[in-house]
């Protein structure tokens, strides 16, 4: 009962305790089989995409520009007592990403785009949480003021709930994509926490010759990838399991 704790006390365990992709209680891990295999992942995927472009004459090789590209992802609070706690919002300020398309993309048609290939990467312990400049732009939902304690130390939740030294890495693949530029729908393929899913998602693109811009949002729900979400009194203060990923990705042309 809420009555029966001190009130400093219990917003204290809230702060450490609030958030989490992370504060999940999640299975035990796995061996780490694919980074043992690939003991640098940046270094293979820009291996492969030189490969692609070296493999076909005319073709176009993007390289993700991080510093114009933004990948938010908000985590939400849930439960009876969800008035208590915080939303959060994470951000991927090293974001990496190779986007091959063929000769023909420029002339624009799904038929074009769609032999391209694409894949982003991100390292879980390289994530930033509520930097203060996003709050305030997300609203008064995202309003309350977080001290530096209590960031630090929720990270540091997020990330052993998420078991990062284990799986230190996301990976999302494009897989196949219809439409016509602007509006595309594109399927991908997501790795976290070791599992490996396939969803869609509506991408606005803007294609040029020297740059490629893609637009758009997905929900991830945690429990589809073996994560559970952190819950405390029988749900009475929760984390939702509906993560939204928020992306505005600019990447740049490759000479050559």
């Amino acid at each position: 009962m809420l009555h029966r704790f001190h009130p400093h006390a219990f917003r204290a365990l809230l702060l450490l305790a609030l958030l989490s992709l992370a504060a999940c209680s999640s299975p035990a891990p796995r061996p780490p089989v694919a980074e043992a295999r690939e003991a640098d992942p940046v270094s293979v995927l820009n291996k492969r995409y030189a490969e692609l472009k070296a493999g076909q004459a005319g073709s176009h090789l993007y390289r993700l520009d991080a510093a114009a590209s933004h990948l938010h992802i908000h985590v939400f609070r849930a439960g009876r007592a969800a008035g208590l706690g915080h939303n959060h919002v994470l951000s991927a300020p090293r974001l990496q990403g190779r986007i091959w398309l063929p000769a023909a993309a420029l002339q624009g048609g799904a038929q074009a785009l769609a032999p391209g290939q694409a894949e982003f990467l991100l390292r879980l312990d390289e994530l930033q949480l509520d930097e203060p400049a996003l709050r305030a732009a997300l609203g008064p939902g995202w309003a309350s003021t977080l001290s530096a304690e209590a960031v630090a130390a929720t990270r540091a939740n997020m990330l052993a709930g998420l078991q990062a030294q284990a799986y230190p890495w996301v990976r999302l693949r494009a897989l196949r994509l219809v439409g016509e530029a602007p509006k595309l729908a594109l399927e991908v393929e997501i790795e976290l926490h070791g599992q490996s899913r396939r969803q869609w998602l509506a991408v606005e693109a803007g294609l040029e010759p020297d740059r490629l811009r893609l637009r758009g949002a997905l929900v991830l729900r945690q429990t589809d990838f073996g994560l559970q979400p952190f819950s405390v009194g029988a749900g009475l203060l929760a984390v939702a399991d509906e993560l939204l990923l928020a992306f505005d990705l600019l990447a740049r042309a490759e000479g050559g």
